[in-house]
């Protein structure tokens, strides 16, 4: 069965950072491409990033780049997101998905999903 498993959400205020983490089980971990997905209140759910199964691809949504930063830790287990001068806008709930197809996770279709983590930026 495989779980994903956020962490690391929190209050902030604007301009601080905080890093997210993904705890994977149950599936060959360097074989799945990982995904970071938020969704703010009343809206939909949106791609953040995303990063191949060996980590030497990574793509990212135009309003986080330069600020977050996607990686796993293959012998770990772990996917991560770091995320820098966060903004009131980044407020949501952060989800982390892997897919065995990298293209998947990019366009928002992944197989697997975690139960969010909640992330909150204050002005």
């Amino acid at each position: 069965q495989v779980q994903l498993v956020e962490s690391g959400g929190g209050l902030v205020q604007t301009g601080a950072s905080l890093r997210l983490s993904c705890a994977a089980s149950g599936l060959t971990f360097d074989v799945y491409a990982m995904g970071w997905f938020r969704q703010a209140p009343r809206k939909e759910r949106e791609f953040v990033a995303s990063i191949s199964g060996s980590g030497s691809v990574t793509y990212y949504v135009d309003s986080v780049k330069g600020r977050f930063t996607i990686s796993r830790d293959n012998a770990k287990n772990t996917a991560y997101l770091q995320m820098n001068s966060l903004k009131p806008e980044d407020t949501a709930v952060y989800f982390c998905a892997a897919d065995s197809t990298y293209t998947k996770v990019k366009v928002g279709g992944p197989r697997y999903w975690g139960q969010g983590t909640q992330v909150t930026v204050s002005s």
